[in-house]
């Protein structure tokens, strides 16, 4: 038979009363696996030895002899007057996990790698990493009040479920927004509300792709890119880049979908050039090829006038255009957007509603008052200007070093080359780098095939004073 008790703030103990090993034992079993768990946590008060027996209906002694072991073993303490403790030891103690030969496992050719959350380490000193937006320009008091209000508001979608293409409001910000900044041509039904920007991929890989399919994607490029089209079974072609960007001439013919980053080239910066764009939509509507356009930052631009999308450049609906507020807001707020061609947004919406159903209907909406208000526009120009000035402040400090940026007109990072006879490679300077309170990225970690050795550095979350010191510390790691 099997029991269970509770007591104040204890959890639930299931103890297997039937073992053959006796009762003792399997109060014993019950406790441990609570306290190594992490389900008794270090400081909780157990119960008395005769409270406990009498919930589980057996004789203190089994109670209390299971105790006097765990005592001995270090997992609890007797406070004199007080009761019995679970202590740190239990917190410190390695979970048992079994391992059986018919354990489940992944499906035989998945490949997958977990990285590292940005937020999980301490922030060094001097911090160049890729990807991360400066959260101190975000005006969190004003969100706070956007997203109480709306969350107050209520509404026909807050006690339901919404529709998988995200508050209607939500999409007619959207497409009112890369319209007006980025030239794409979308009315709100061919916005799609997403979790990020790597859930578009997501959906639009799960709408496209069959094992076996070309996927065709810039070397050096995104990483989560290239392993999420692997994932779903596609062959990813790695495609050369150079100073226009994409070589679209070494794109396979068999290229099912092609996947760049025209506007702000990740990682290395460059754009796409318009004879490029062209080529890149004349290949496509040649190969019958789909073309996913990530246009992840590049509100933050330092040219005036930004080279026009590939989107409002199509003309055959082959381009899903996929945006994010994870680079000109915030990662955290976690809501992105794909604008979709007609032929596909039906099945689209269905992949969305299947997979996770519906974004935050609140948040959305508090994002919406956000966009419509001038807030966000107001956000991206301050934000822009200081970018902007670390920018120069990082160029301005590399001339001192033996590298070769590379050049790039938007964006929250900069890339730039090693010299061949530099005294140490990228991924080894990454890793001194980083004892001495510097990070930064290599350009190793985004390629695939041969590549210049190099280094990636990111401007969003450095410290404008810390940009001249950290560059100073990798100059001397750089000496011969």
């Amino acid at each position: 038979m099997s029991d269970a008790m509770r007591h104040d703030r204890l959890v639930d103990l299931a103890v297997d009363l039937s073992s053959r090993t006796g009762r003792t034992d399997a109060i014993y079993r019950a406790l441990h696996a609570a306290l190594t768990t992490g389900r008794l946590p270090a400081g909780e008060r157990l119960p008395s030895t005769r409270d406990l027996a009498r919930d589980l209906g057996v004789s203190r002694a089994s109670v209390a002899t299971a105790y006097e072991r765990l005592i001995a073993e270090g997992f609890l303490e007797t406070r004199t007057g007080a009761g019995t403790f679970a202590t740190t030891a239990a917190s410190d103690a390695p979970p048992v996990r079994h391992r059986s030969p018919g354990a489940l496992r992944p499906r035989a050719g998945w490949r997958w790698a977990v990285h590292p959350a940005s937020g999980d380490a301490p922030v060094p000193a001097h911090d160049f990493r890729v990807g991360i937006p400066d959260a101190s320009l975000f005006p969190f008091d004003t969100w706070r009040r956007l997203l109480a209000a709306e969350s107050r508001a209520g509404g026909p979608a807050a006690g339901s479920y919404a529709g998988p293409a995200g508050l209607p409001r939500f999409r007619e910000a959207v497409a009112r927004y890369v319209a007006g900044s980025r030239g794409v041509r979308a009315g709100p039904d061919d916005v799609i509300a997403t979790t990020g920007a790597q859930q578009a991929l997501d959906l639009v890989s799960r709408v496209l792709l069959e094992p076996g399919d070309v996927v065709a994607m810039e070397d050096p490029g995104y990483p989560e890119a290239r392993e999420l089209f692997a994932l779903h079974g596609a062959r990813v072609v790695p495609v050369p880049v150079d100073a226009e960007g994409l070589v679209v001439g070494e794109i396979p013919a068999r290229a099912r979908l092609i996947y760049t980053t025209p506007s702000h080239q990740f990682p290395l910066g460059m754009p796409l050039s318009l004879a490029r764009r062209r080529a890149l939509l004349a290949h496509a509507a040649r190969h019958g090829a789909a073309v996913i356009e990530d246009d992840y930052d590049s509100e933050f631009r330092r040219a005036r006038r930004p080279l026009e999308s590939l989107q409002a450049l199509d003309r055959d609906g082959r381009v899903v255009y996929v945006g994010t507020f994870s680079k000109s807001l915030l990662p955290g707020l976690r809501v992105g957007y794909l604008v979709a061609p007609p032929s596909l947004r039906e099945a689209l919406l269905a992949a969305r509603q299947l997979t996770d159903g519906h974004g935050a209907v609140h948040v959305q909406a508090a994002l919406a008052r956000f966009i419509d208000d001038g807030l966000l526009a107001r956000h991206v120009r301050k934000a822009s200007a200081l970018y902007t000035e670390r920018h120069e402040i990082l160029l301005d400090a590399l001339a001192d070093l033996p590298v070769e940026p590379v050049p790039s007109a938007a964006g929250l990072h900069v890339a730039a080359y090693l010299p061949a006879d530099a005294p140490v490679g990228s991924p080894a300077l990454v890793a001194r780098a980083r004892r001495r309170s510097v990070a930064l990225d290599s350009l190793a970690a985004f390629a695939v095939g041969p590549h210049r050795d190099g280094m990636v550095l990111g401007i969003g979350g450095a410290v404008t004073s810390s940009i001249r010191p950290g560059i100073q510390a990798l100059g001397r790691l750089l000496a011969p």
